[in-house]
């Protein structure tokens, strides 16, 4: 049952030099309501989550929390008056155990030495509100990553919680994981917990939320009742103008095949055939831990070929290491571009010429002018939006680190790329850019194989869609016969 009005933002602005992060933001949250707040990339979310828990101070404007109104926060009076945040990567300590995580910090002692026999009670009782069953002697490292979610929730509520922040919980759990996340928000709210819930998966916000608030550019746009939405308007009001096009129109149709791939087997996939065509997107379809990835690395030579072949431009391709397969000219664009596709403490020039310092070098030394010139092309074709090349990876939006990563394999001219969950952690303006350049490369000729677990994506942007279950194929979908259930049906290896 939703209750009164238990935090409200009044009038507030976050400035910096040069940029304005937070424009006269006024919003209000209920007591036992769950409120989800989405926004492009850069639209403030980030800076107004901040401002709640007391880690920046607002430039203007004040916070209400039950009835008492501050200028300020800091994180110690945020804890004291029930706020919880549970950001996107973890604060657990993967050798102590879940208990002790727990309480860290305000450990439970016996004497002079910790009562663990105590706080494994608690554990337990707090797990049991959750509805979970956790061990709380086991240690964090021995957890998955949805359990590991679980503890950090268990955290939370044992601070005593009445306001709990969710920075894309979902975005490192598994399907499975991610129900069982549902479940237990939906208990808190049960319970009266408020939880503010920060996510770009749309269905997300559709399946948890009592309302929804869209921010744009640092300005507060609307707030809506879930209830009486949808997608669509949502989305026109995260952008700023109506999207017609989910996906853009193919006008190119495949021509002669690139790559053949017979009974390919090793890192836990087993004899897949499949051929790639130059100017197609071939999609990977299958339910988590299928195979897709694992595939795509055997292709790109990071994970080593147990048996078969792949026939490249009508050869066959020995692919021992990453370096052959690139040399060959085969790109990847990884699923987790900050630990794989960047380096995100280094600029923008330096990342995307990282893989072609040979070509722009003579006797080992750098051509700078090159380098710029290089940058600088792949910054404008791909519309990075940056005010300066020198600018650190880790400054940029999802969105442009990701066209950051496809930038340094552009510029080695590849002829197949594959993007591995290209638009994951993206917001809905930069999806359709990524969907755009993906949708141009294919009508140069590039061959492109993209493995996604957004089933509107998948559907809308392949002309072919190979599915795997559990390592094997179970078959290739022809455009034509392209749909939900038909994915669905081969990805659980129904006939």
């Amino acid at each position: 049952m939703v209750g009164d009005t238990i935090l409200k933002l009044n009038h507030i602005s976050k400035l910096y030099p040069g940029v304005t992060a937070l424009n006269n933001i006024c919003m209000e949250f209920r007591e036992g309501e769950i409120h989800a707040i989405v926004g492009e990339n850069g639209a403030g979310k980030s800076t107004m989550i901040k401002t709640i828990s007391g880690a920046i101070e607002p430039t203007q404007g004040t916070i209400e929390i039950l009835g008492e109104i501050f200028n300020k926060l800091s994180p110690k009076i945020s804890r004291q008056k029930g706020v919880a945040v549970i950001y996107q990567e973890f604060t657990l300590i993967p050798v102590l155990s879940a208990a002790e995580n727990i309480f860290m910090g305000e450990f439970l002692m016996n004497g002079i030495v910790l009562d663990n026999k105590e706080m494994g009670k608690k554990a337990s009782e707090l797990f049991e509100r959750l509805q979970v069953k956790i061990d709380p002697k086991t240690k964090v490292a021995d957890l998955t990553t949805g359990f590991q979610q679980i503890v950090e929730i268990a955290k939370a509520i044992s601070k005593k919680a009445k306001i709990l922040i969710m920075d894309e919980p979902s975005a490192p759990l598994t399907i499975t994981e991610v129900e069982v996340m549902y479940n237990i928000i939906d208990t808190l709210k049960e319970q009266g917990v408020t939880i503010i819930y920060i996510s770009h998966r749309l269905e997300e916000i559709f399946r948890l939320s009592d309302r929804v608030t869209i921010i744009r550019d640092g300005c507060y746009v609307t707030t809506l009742n879930t209830k009486d939405t949808n997608k669509q308007e949502v989305i026109k009001y995260m952008v700023g103008r109506e999207l017609t096009e989910s996906y853009p129109e193919r006008t190119n149709k495949a021509a002669e095949t690139v790559m053949n791939v017979h009974n390919l087997t090793g890192n836990g996939v087993k004899s897949i055939s499949f051929n790639l065509k130059r100017g197609e997107i071939l999609g990977m379809g299958g339910l988590v831990g299928a195979g897709r990835t694992e595939l795509a690395q055997l292709i790109f030579g990071s994970e080593k070929i147990v048996s078969g072949e792949i026939i490249y431009k009508g050869k066959a391709l020995t692919v021992k290491n990453c370096e052959q397969s690139i040399n060959a000219g085969i790109s990847m664009i990884p699923e987790d571009r900050k630990r794989h596709g960047v380096i995100l403490d280094m600029t923008i020039k330096d990342n995307i010429t990282m893989p072609s310092l040979k070509r722009i070098s003579k006797r080992n030394v750098i051509n700078q002018k090159k380098e710029i010139e290089v940058t600088k092309l792949y910054q404008n074709s791909l519309e990075i939006k940056t005010p300066s090349i020198f600018q650190y990876v880790k400054n940029l939006s999802g969105g442009n680190q990701q066209k950051v990563v496809l930038a340094k394999w552009l510029a080695r001219n590849p002829d197949i790329i594959i993007f591995d969950e290209p638009t994951r952690g993206i917001d809905v303006g930069a999806k359709q850019e990524i969907y755009q350049i993906m949708n141009n490369l294919a009508n140069e000729g590039k061959a492109i194989i993209m493995i996604s677990s957004d089933m509107e994506e998948l559907i809308g942007m392949s002309d072919r869609i190979v599915v795997l279950n559990k390592g094997r194929m179970t078959g290739i979908l022809e455009k034509k016969d392209i749909s939900q259930e038909n994915i669905l049906l081969k990805a659980v290896g129904a006939n």
